[in-house]
């Protein structure tokens, strides 16, 4: 494993408890960050970071996403313990049921919505204030293919990952003078928990759409995200890297 240098610095990883988020702050840790896992259960936090203290400082934080003011106390209750907040991995996410936009109910689309896009703006809108007084900063936010292409049966989530890459877009632009590069990556299915709540149909088509033939790993979408957080990444910004088994090459 290449050890991407990240010494010294202070990260937020949103979902970081489990699947995805897990490993990136593991990747973190291992490439000399401390890490605040930002996540909605507070127990699973909590083991999470227990598991994870033998890698570097490590903490949990209770953060909802969905909530402003949940997502400001955890904004000011990790730059008091760090004094900074260099780096934020915007991961927390959920997949929604399986159904047809006509089916949809309004309720599941703003519960999808609320998670997946408004979530990200929420974090982004707390820790960016943050790294504008400190002059640095790296954001990576993590979209899906399906926001590039868009997944039948998927309406809500394919939505909101194709708005996660457009605000990614916009705030690159706003901060470009600023030394804060704001970067998503757009993976193709990785098997996590994420797959209890998709249907094996749905698992099935995604899988049949990767010319690779395999899942994504999480070690994979957490090295991707360790470089685009480190000071080596100087010149991206703005920018959607793929991860998808060679589905969309564009």
């Amino acid at each position: 494993m290449n050890r991407i240098d990240l010494e010294g610095r202070k990260a937020v990883v949103t979902g970081g408890a489990q699947g995805i988020g897990y490993a990136i702050a593991e990747r973190l840790l291992e490439s000399g960050a401390a890490v605040a896992i930002w996540d909605k259960d507070g127990r699973e936090a909590e083991a999470a970071a227990g598991r994870l203290a033998a890698k570097g400082e490590v903490k949990a934080v209770i953060a909802d996403v969905t909530e402003a003011a949940s997502v400001e106390a955890a904004s000011s209750a990790t730059a008091g313990a760090f004094g900074v907040i260099d780096i934020l991995v915007n991961n927390a996410g959920i997949s929604g049921p399986n159904k047809k936009t006509w089916e949809y109910t309004p309720e599941e689309w703003d519960r999808v919505i609320s998670v997946d896009l408004t979530g990200v703006f929420l974090c982004c809108r707390a820790v960016v204030p943050v790294m504008r007084r400190n002059g640095y900063g790296r954001i990576v936010n993590i979209a899906s293919i399906a926001g590039k292409e868009g997944n039948p049966n998927a309406p809500a989530y394919s939505a909101a990952k194709a708005g996660v890459i457009g605000l990614t877009k916009s705030l690159a632009k706003e901060l470009a003078l600023e030394k804060i590069h704001v970067n998503c990556v757009t993976p193709a299915v990785v098997k996590t928990a994420i797959f209890d709540q998709m249907s094996e149909e749905h698992i099935e088509y995604m899988l049949s759409r990767i010319p690779m033939g395999r899942f994504g790993e999480t070690g994979e979408i957490a090295a991707m995200v360790a470089w685009l957080c480190s000071e080596e990444c100087s010149f991206s910004t703005g920018a959607v890297f793929d991860l998808s088994g060679g589905r969309a090459t564009y």
